[in-house]
């Protein structure tokens, strides 16, 4: 009769492989963030961790270092994220509405729901809750497509002011006329410091009036 030790034990470099191949490295829209395939599978149903199967139908990218390369914004990334990992919403003053965008995207139903009610809660604070915190911008004719086009996070246009002309006289020709560009926010009368942006940008605006003489 033939004994034959069996050693369940395993050896440490299987234990290592195993451990690494827990992790998941993910490139977000030129971000990187490291997670493991548990917090990425919490919900069994989202982009998320159907991209993480062995037998995953979805068509991703990696890159030079192996991270998963998705095309999306980082910034509201996190929270989702983040949410995966404690089952917490922290948004971090990042708005509601880009947090939500990507939640769907990566069809994660549960901070979906949630982020629907933290917004329907929001929009049913009576007014007198809010204050319109506003902020002068300064930049040159060739910025100001770009700079209103990639206003976010609940900031909008309100009013442009040309001021390079009153340069041209005191101070000779540029070759780029200068503008103030005065945007606009919706937040808490509790947020103390952009109520102080709102009483300097008030003033801003009102030299930017007298300049032009208006």
């Amino acid at each position: 009769m033939t004994t034959v030790n069996i050693n369940t034990r395993k050896s440490p470099n299987v234990l290592k492989k195993q451990g690494t191949d827990q992790w998941v490295k993910l490139n977000v829209g030129g971000q990187y963030f490291l997670t493991t395939k548990t917090t990425l599978s919490r919900d069994p149903n989202s982009f998320l961790s159907r991209l993480i199967q062995e037998d995953c139908d979805l068509i991703s990218d990696k890159d030079e270092t192996g991270a998963y390369l998705i095309d999306r914004d980082p910034k509201y990334f996190a929270p989702v994220l983040n949410y995966l990992r404690h089952g917490k919403l922290v948004l971090d003053g990042v708005s509601e509405e880009g947090v939500l965008e990507e939640a769907e995207f990566y069809n994660v139903t549960q901070l979906i729901a949630l982020l629907k009610e933290c917004i329907h809660h929001r929009d049913q604070r009576p007014q007198t809750d809010k204050k319109r915190v506003y902020r002068v911008l300064q930049c040159r004719e060739q910025e100001l497509t770009q700079m209103i086009s990639t206003l976010s996070d609940g900031w909008r246009f309100e009013q442009l002011i040309s001021v390079g002309t009153q340069y041209q006289l005191n101070y000779g020709a540029f070759d780029n006329n200068e503008y103030l560009c005065v945007v606009s926010k919706e937040c808490g009368t509790t947020l103390g410091r952009e109520l102080e942006l709102n009483d300097r940008a008030k003033v801003l605006q009102q030299k930017g009036s007298r300049i032009l003489g208006i």
